[in-house]
């Protein structure tokens, strides 16, 4: 396929995701608020699924279909990182002070259950790669830490919501407590209806991600992990993004914040569940080695954005964002590099 078209095909998904993503985080709020549900719980959970409905319908297709385990775990592994260097737009946008000054304090146990979900990912990878040679290995159905990896996403799930409601955080300083206000609510019909059709055009457009990935990989001579890990994971975290950029506009902080860490904690969800769909074995066992390098950079970056909310530096970079969000950058770019470099 020439460069051009595959380059066409692969901003037609950008486009359908970013703008449905929108779509979804506005009426999944919506329905929220016509619920009664708190508004971190939003963030980390109900916003922070369906944002990452893309990786979900992505991952599927592309360890089933597609048959490009590459790209499957490449999104989901880049997908946390690019989160975690949203952190630092954040940071950079959120001018009356350091984003980690203001965060709610509830954020850190999300960022140390993303350090324990992404440490036993990265376990995962190193037994399989290891493994890999050995028939034993290679021919199970799934990975032996799968199973634990779904049981603590939902311990953490669980955990988070008790801290939540014992210790209940009113909105600071005009902060909204969900993204949309009364006067824009739909009713909960209107909002349900819209939020179908949105989903719907996610899960279709995340369906033909790996396909036009796969022939934008071919057309430019990059390597599968690369594209996986950079040009996927950019297009499938344009909901997160967009209701990042959205939640900031309404002085919504923590939903912005708990919207990332969440999706985190779901996208290691996701790496188990493509495993289970995966029938030619331990899908950790079949993919390259390089995707370790992005799980350590994602723990890194996680255990940097917990000592952020943990130690919350006031100082400021030449007065644009804190040491914590210089340090999140260089860890995401030196991440892209290392991938360009020795993916497969």
């Amino acid at each position: 396929m020439p460069a051009l078209a595959a380059w066409l095909q692969f901003a037609v998904c950008a486009v359908l995701i970013g703008a449905a993503g929108y779509q979804l985080s506005r009426n999944g709020d919506a329905i929220a608020q016509h619920t009664g549900l708190s508004g971190s719980w939003i963030g980390l959970t109900l916003v922070a699924s369906v944002t990452s409905l893309p990786e979900l319908a992505t991952g599927i297709t592309s360890v089933t279909i597609a048959q490009t385990p590459n790209l499957a775990v490449g999104n989901a592994l880049g997908s946390c990182v690019l989160n975690l260097a949203f952190l630092v737009v954040i940071d950079l946008l959120h001018r009356p002070a350091p984003v980690w000054t203001q965060a709610a304090h509830s954020h850190v146990l999300a960022g140390a259950f993303g350090v324990v979900l992404l440490g036993f990912l990265l376990l995962g990878l190193v037994v399989g790669q290891l493994g890999a040679s050995a028939s034993p290995a290679a021919q199970r159905s799934v990975g032996l830490l799968t199973p634990v990896i779904l049981l603590l996403y939902l311990v953490a799930m669980r955990t988070v919501f008790a801290y939540e409601r014992a210790h209940p955080s009113p909105p600071r300083g005009g902060e909204a407590l969900h993204g949309l206000p009364p006067a824009a609510l739909p009713s909960l019909r209107q909002a349900c209806a819209r939020f179908a059709v949105a989903a719907a055009i996610v899960v279709g457009a995340g369906m033909w991600l790996p396909f036009a990935a796969v022939d934008l990989a071919a057309a430019m001579g990059w390597n599968r992990s690369f594209v996986g890990s950079l040009f996927m994971a950019l297009v499938t975290t344009l909901p997160e993004l967009a209701v990042t950029l959205s939640a900031m506009r309404l002085g919504a902080l923590d939903m912005a914040i708990g919207n990332l860490l969440g999706s985190n904690l779901f996208n290691m969800a996701i790496v188990a569940i493509d495993d289970v769909f995966y029938r030619p074995g331990d899908l950790l066992a079949h993919v390259s080695p390089v995707h370790a390098i992005t799980a350590a950079s994602a723990v890194v970056m996680m255990g940097l954005a917990v000592v952020g909310l943990f130690f919350r530096p006031h100082k400021r970079l030449l007065r644009t964002v804190g040491a914590v969000s210089v340090g999140l950058a260089a860890v995401y770019l030196l991440n892209t590099y290392v991938v360009y470099l020795y993916g497969s």
